[in-house]
């Protein structure tokens, strides 16, 4: 497989170095909308959590796991900007154009990574300092440094980076991991491979141009897409879990019913859709709504929460 042998210093042929970079740039570098996803999910476990929790110890949490998420997004694009200058996709990112240095983007991403998970640990609780910490680490070392060039199962093993932040909410708010933040877990960590294959399929050149070795890439299609499938079908009873523990009402169950169908029957589509443009057409519908999905299903539970439908009756009625 692929290794990563090309000199982060060297930039695209005719690009200049920037000396440093504007305020747009780093923020770019932090990848916003994959930090959204994060922080939003994470204040679901915070708030699904039990107890209550002061709003200001609650915004700091929040803040320091959107630094976390923020770390990891800079010290992937200063890992990874060898092949992002080759990618389409990535090309515009900040360090290929030369708007900010390799080495600014690494200094900026180990400060941020640090003063994230001492900051949580010291204001809020170690237990979610700790497992903010292994978030960052998990994903630049386990999947960027490691996963992401030799193996398929890149996206299988290294999504748990991405699934970690609704059990560091839940941890924020109870100084400890349960059950129910397990099973929230467990449903980004099934959700991630669809989405990213999704991905992969209609951007499969790019990653073959690179050597990245995507499934698309790896074993072909066809076998893409039937994987898709599999984790749609296992996502889709996956998410109903919540309901089962108390942690999600009906709302929740009505929203992670119907919306596991449409997931499932969007793969199908991609499953059965194989040629040319109308194949393409058909993973990018699934990764878009994907996206949406997991938006969805989580501010259900928050909902929920929020206004006080109480899970533990429906979970007492299904026991």
């Amino acid at each position: 497989m692929a290794s990563r042998s090309v000199d982060m210093t060297a930039q695209p042929q005719g690009v200049e170095i920037a000396s440093g970079g504007s305020v747009e740039d780093f923020v770019a570098l932090m990848k916003p909308r994959v930090m959204s996803l994060v922080v939003f999910t994470a204040l679901v476990g915070l708030v699904a959590a039990p107890g209550s929790m002061h709003p200001v110890m609650a915004a700091t949490a929040l803040l320091c796991i959107a630094v976390g998420a923020g770390a990891s997004g800079a010290l992937n694009m200063w890992f990874d900007a060898d092949i992002d200058a080759r990618m389409a996709r990535t090309a515009a990112r900040p360090i290929p154009r030369g708007r900010i240095a390799p080495d600014d983007a690494l200094a900026f991403g180990v400060v941020l990574a640090f003063f994230s998970v001492l900051t949580l640990g010291l204001l809020v609780n170690w237990v979610a300092g700790a497992l903010l910490g292994l978030t960052i680490a998990f994903y630049i070392f386990v999947y960027t440094m490691w996963l992401k060039r030799r193996t398929p199962q890149n996206i299988v093993i290294g999504g748990a980076a991405g699934a970690f932040p609704p059990m560091v909410g839940w941890a924020s708010a109870t100084g400890a991991v349960s059950l129910e933040s397990a099973i929230l877990f467990l449903i980004i960590f099934m959700w991630t491979p669809p989405h990213f294959w999704a991905l992969a399929l209609y951007r499969c050149r790019d990653y073959e141009r690179v050597g990245v070795p995507m499934l698309p890439v790896v074993a072909g299609p066809d076998e893409t897409r039937r994987q898709i499938l599999i984790y749609a079908l296992l996502l889709a009873p996956i998410a109903v879990l919540p309901v089962f523990v108390g942690l999600g009402g009906w709302l929740y169950g009505v929203a992670s019913v119907t919306l596991g169908g449409a997931f499932v029957a969007l793969s199908w589509q991609v499953y059965r859709t194989r040629e040319g443009r109308a194949g393409d057409a058909a993973a990018k519908r699934l990764f878009s709504f994907s996206i949406l999905y997991l938006f969805a299903i989580f501010a259900a539970l928050l909902l929920e929460k929020l206004v006080g439908i109480d899970g533990t009756v429906v979970g007492r009625m299904l026991a």
